[in-house]
């Protein structure tokens, strides 16, 4: 082999080397931005999901919402603004007892119990009217919606007829059906549904069955519950006659066995 060609080869070699190094480099840069673009494309990609999961949380909830909305759909049987005002008996009837009641409160339930049965009687008997004003404050104190899913409820009973409601909140309040306080089984329409199946009334009613699920009277309840807040009565249950409290005698505690009712009663009529 001459000199020559042997310097030739070798530069032929040395290109080919030359050629190789850059080929490889052109694939090493290409991979690396590949990887760059990849590594940005993940980091949007969290920094997204972390905007949505803000997003989210700050969301108002459902019930926040039901609060703040400006146009309520009030059951039947209710007057006054926002359908808030609940008179329920015969007009002809002079006095009014007002009761003021948390459907998760346990005492609510033991005065329910207890004399629900005597006040339906009354105001079926043209006795007096019954007003009634749902509070939700329960669900703050204790977390959950159940109050506020129930009075809800209520008011799709309410809708059906002033003896839907009076039925269902026995039904309600009774031992059969009402948790422990701290347990938020109310927030479930199931159950609301299950309880309601054992009033006539509302057993296999599809509107009624439509109201709750659909959640109809959200906004209804949420200002009846404001309502309750401005009424200037910080606990449940309170009872009323005419706006003067109704309690056992030497006490500021409300009636709780219909021999309580009827001996306060006594003196609320005369007022």
């Amino acid at each position: 082999m001459s000199k020559r060609n042997s310097q030739d080869n070798k530069a032929a070699a040395r290109e080919r080397m030359r050629a190789e190094r850059e080929k490889q480099a052109k694939k090493d840069k290409a991979r690396r931005q590949v990887i760059v673009a990849g590594a940005a494309v993940a980091v949007l990609a969290v920094a997204g999901g972390v905007g949505y999961a803000v997003v989210q949380a700050n969301k108002p909830s459902a019930w926040e919402t039901a609060a703040d909305a400006t146009n309520v759909t009030a059951p039947k049987n209710t007057e006054g603004k926002d359908g808030t005002t609940v008179v329920i008996g015969k007009p002809e009837a002079k006095k009014t007892l007002e009761i003021y009641e948390d459907s998760r409160c346990p005492v609510c339930a033991t005065f329910e119990q207890g004399v629900g049965a005597k006040v339906d009687k009354d105001v079926a008997d043209g006795t007096y009217k019954l007003k009634y004003i749902g509070a939700t404050f329960l669900d703050n104190a204790l977390q959950g919606t159940g109050s506020k899913n129930a009075l809800s409820a209520l008011g799709a009973a309410l809708d059906v007829s002033p003896e839907a409601f009076l039925k269902y909140k026995n039904a309600l309040y009774s031992p059969k059906f009402h948790p422990e306080e701290t347990d938020d089984k109310f927030a479930k329409d199931s159950y609301l549904l299950e309880i309601a199946d054992t009033v006539p009334a509302l057993k296999g009613n599809a509107k009624f069955r439509e109201n709750v699920e659909n959640g109809t009277f959200d906004a209804w309840a949420m200002k009846m519950s404001k309502t309750f807040d401005e009424s200037g009565v910080r606990g449940t249950p309170t009872v009323k006659m005419d706006g003067k409290p109704v309690t056992v005698e030497g006490s500021d505690n409300p009636p709780l066995t219909v021999e309580q009712f009827d001996a306060a009663l006594a003196t609320a009529m005369k007022g």
